[in-house]
């Protein structure tokens, strides 16, 4: 749990709980009777104490199981008075992630000193949250409002260099780990006065003489992330500007444990296990990855720019294909000037944005592809086209070679028998912009190798995603319940709800856009032919575009647009209204109530039917991939939690009243869901 060492004068004290030193109850015991023993040798020859961690990781936080458990001492905040106690200057050594409660005891601390690696950072909101040791009172006070304000309330971690220049980090060191801290602690200890955290507030002045300056500072965090955590962390911050220290401690504690009560914080740690567990396939026992090496992507477009974008972010050299030169120039260019913007921003530095564009080559013709480990194709979405490249691709790739494909929805075992090696192909399934977006659907056919799905998964993971492993099906997890909140959308507007209070509905529920704002950002055009391809149709929607509609890029969708600003439309309403009237339907007003209830729980039905299926193995992986590649609000932990939340009871009997009230019998509750329902369970 805990080594002891010396340097000198100085005693050095390393974090050792594997694999992120969360500071769980046997942490702390260690560390706080090390602590004790040392206070005893204060003066015998000890100047200072270095707590480091390991060469990876300061400390992750808290250990998230303990959380609402009874609390048993030494807690987290008995830990840090003891430091600041100390009658020696303690200083915290971070290499790798000082996270939650891992940051909270390094700001107990005299002096904190990172070396390049040092991520820092608050991200209990991310939990539904509030840092609950100390972390709202003592972070404005060593940064200043403005920074904590927004390192809090986003949870998002900075840097060394930003650290130090926010006075986070008293230095960046570069020698040896720890023993370079301990060197600084001699230094420190001989010439610096010891000042607490605690006791320093001329950062909080600012607020003391304009009450309204933490409002200003924190409104566009709160219009982002709307749910109760952002709100419990600023009235945090709040009170370390109107409260003495440890009255504001008190309150902080207090607000933690309001937040850990609630729904919302449940939802998010439901999120944050489910994620964890999602990444962990069901394979044969002993199953290995595949090496990787090198990659080649099918496809310049923009798809195809931003897969290949992944690999060379993740240190893997990869080619580019065309079969068209002005289409393969077009890729390229568009991937430069996307590392530009990068560049631009700060993200990245002009020296590593060129490293990753050196990784990628561009090469006409699929015999570009000899000399790849891994091969995804990212071709137009037709079945015949897919089965061609296939087909050349099982001529062209060499033996052992993995062969994916990135189709939204196509079957992934048709694909496969386009080729002699069924076991090497597999889909995974890139979300736009594939260089952004977090999720990645590996989709496993019936045919595959464990040891495809497993370098699939391993690959995903190196390239930042989350890795889900689903089964094969039409549309497989997020599209095919995706397709299902379509189809209610669509029958809303037969039924009397306009464009605007169905998106208004689904943004009260905590999603970004709703489904016609998102249908006309991406364009109408796209679903009319994904249903003319299966021959289905969707009237109004089909109306629109045959009206030249196509949303943004036509100036008129759902909306009409003022560039990207939007606006109902009267002539929408008139296309609505004779699409009603052909299929002889009475418009009549419908609540938003009603309105969310048939778009989210026909996802939560359709889910349902998935895991009766085996598409996928868990309802935390239909969570997890709603919550990644469909903006899900994290602070409804996803379909499947929210609708045993809400009661899977409930769910069903609304199903049922809406199945019979519209003849959609896609609405009648599932047997998994029925099942569950009279048996009063959730999915979990």
């Amino acid at each position: 749990m805990l080594k002891v060492s010396g340097h000198g004068s100085v005693a050095i004290l390393q974090l050792d709980n594997p694999p992120v030193n969360a500071l769980g109850l046997g942490l702390r015991t260690a560390l706080m009777a090390a602590l004790d023993e040392l206070r005893a040798k204060a003066g015998d020859g000890l100047t200072a104490i270095v707590i480091a961690g390991s060469d990876r990781v300061f400390s992750g936080g808290a250990d998230i199981t303990e959380f609402g458990q009874p609390g048993a001492e030494p807690s987290l905040r008995t830990l840090i008075a003891a430091v600041e106690s100390m009658p020696v200057p303690v200083i915290a050594a971070i290499q790798g992630v000082a996270f939650g409660g891992g940051l909270e005891l390094a700001m107990g601390c005299d002096a904190r000193v990172g070396w390049a690696s040092a991520k820092l950072g608050l991200p209990e909101v991310k939990l539904g949250l509030l840092p609950g040791a100390g972390g709202t009172q003592r972070l404005p006070r060593v940064v200043g409002l403005e920074k904590a304000i927004a390192m809090i309330l986003t949870g998002n971690p900075i840097g060394a260099a930003e650290a130090h220049a926010a006075g986070l980090l008293d230095a960046v060191l570069s020698g040896p780990y720890p023993d370079a801290a301990a060197t600084f602690a001699a230094t420190f200890a001989a010439t610096v006065t010891r000042r607490p955290v605690r006791d320093r507030d001329e950062h909080l002045v600012p607020a003391r003489a304009d009450p309204g300056l933490i409002d200003r500072i924190a409104a566009p965090f709160l219009r982002a992330n709307p749910s109760a955590a952002p709100r419990g962390c600023l009235e945090a911050i709040r009170n370390a500007v109107t409260m003495p220290f440890d009255e504001g401690l008190a309150a902080e504690r207090q607000g933690f444990e309001t937040l850990l009560a609630g729904s919302e914080s449940r939802a998010q740690r439901h999120a944050f296990f489910a994620e964890r567990e999602a990444q962990k396939p069901k394979l044969a026992a002993g199953t290995q990855p595949r090496p990787i090496h090198q990659a080649a992507v099918i496809g310049a477009g923009t798809m195809g720019g931003g897969i290949a974008m992944c690999f060379a972010n993740a240190g893997i050299p990869v080619t580019v294909i065309e079969t068209d030169q002005t289409a393969l120039d077009r890729g390229m260019a568009r991937i430069a000037e996307l590392y530009g913007i990068s560049t631009k921003r700060g993200s990245i530095s002009a020296d590593e944005a060129a490293v990753r564009l050196g990784r990628i080559e561009a090469h006409l013709g699929l015999e570009g592809v000899g000399d790849a480990d891994i091969v995804v194709e990212a071709v137009f979405e037709d079945m015949d086209v897919k089965r061609q490249v296939f087909t050349e691709l099982d001529r062209l790739a060499k033996p052992g070679a993995i062969l994916a494909t990135n189709t939204s929805y196509l079957d992934i075992d048709t694909i496969a028998a386009a080729t002699t090696r069924p076991q090497d192909v597999l889909g995974m399934h890139f979300f736009s912009p594939a260089n952004v977006m977090k999720l990645l659907e590996v989709v496993r056919g019936g045919t595959v190798g464990d040891d495809v799905v497993a370098t699939a998964s391993a690959i995903g993971k190196k390239l930042g995603k989350v890795s889900v492993v689903v089964g094969n099906c039409f549309g497989f997890v997020g599209n095919r319940m995706l397709a299902r909140r379509t189809d209610a959308a669509e029958r809303l507007l037969l039924d009397g709800a306009s464009p605007a209070e169905v998106d208004a509905a689904l943004v009260a529920f905590g999603f970004k856009m709703g489904p016609f704002a998102m249908a006309d950002l991406a364009g109408l055009d796209i679903g009319m032919r994904i249903r003319r391809a299966f021959n289905k149709t969707a009237p109004v929607a089909d109306a629109l575009c045959d009206a030249g509609r196509f949303g943004q890029k036509t100036g008129a969708g759902y909306y009409v647009y003022t560039g990207r600003d939007a606006a109902p439309d009267p002539a929408v309403d008139a296309i609505i209204a004779a699409e009603s009237a052909r299929a002889g339907i009475a418009r009549h007003p419908i609540t938003t109530q009603e309105i969310t209830e048939r778009l989210v729980f026909p996802m939560i039905n359709e889910g349902a039917r998935i895991l009766e299926e085996g598409v996928a193995v868990r309802p935390g992986d239909i969570d997890t991939i709603w919550l990644h590649g469909y903006n899900w609000p994290a602070w409804r932990g996803g379909p499947m939690f929210y609708g045993s939340e809400t009661g899977l009871a409930h769910v069903a009997q609304r199903l049922t009243h809406y199945a019979d009230q519209t003849g959609d019998e896609t609405m009648r509750p599932s047997p998994l869901l029925a099942r569950l329902a009279a048996q009063g369970h959730g999915f979990a």
